[in-house]
């Protein structure tokens, strides 16, 4: 599982015209889910984002986590998190999961998210979304829950 994590002041997401989740301060997260990944990977990348110290502290250092500044959640489901562009001009999508065992893994991720007592908004699963970000810092991180990077 990849999750390109964003520090946000605000992030929403649009599909078909009409607004469909909206945050305030916290974490966009883009979320690719892989054909290897299981529940292990779901919770070892929900504990890292909620405990991840990315948000500044009364000396300006980043030293808070979601959870001390009580952020907000946009989850997106990002199917090209997975493509591989290392051969050709295409990129190879083999690695990516899709279709019903992805989007059950996605909504399971979201699931333990909100047991984090954080708000968590998302996207819709398989639409094409319109993603609005207003990028803080800007701070972008990249996660793998295999640690390939």
């Amino acid at each position: 599982m990849r999750v390109v994590v964003q520090r946000v002041n605000s992030s929403r997401v649009i599909v078909e015209d009409k607004i469909i989740g909206s945050i305030g301060k916290g974490l966009n997260l883009l979320i690719g889910i892989s054909k290897e990944d299981t529940e292990v990977d779901l919770l070892y990348l929900k504990d890292k984002i909620v405990n991840l110290r990315i948000f500044e502290d009364e000396n300006d250092k980043m030293n808070l986590s979601l959870l001390d500044v009580k952020g907000e959640i946009l989850a997106i489901s990002q199917f090209t998190l997975y493509g591989d562009c290392r051969k050709g001009r295409r990129p190879n999508f083999m690695e990516a999961e899709g279709g019903e065992r992805a989007k059950v893994l996605y909504e399971r991720f979201v699931e333990l998210l909100r047991e984090s007592s954080l708000k968590v908004e998302t996207g819709e699963f398989g639409a094409h979304m319109i993603v609005d970000i207003q990028n803080d810092g800007p701070v972008t991180l990249m996660l793998d829950s295999k640690k390939q990077f």
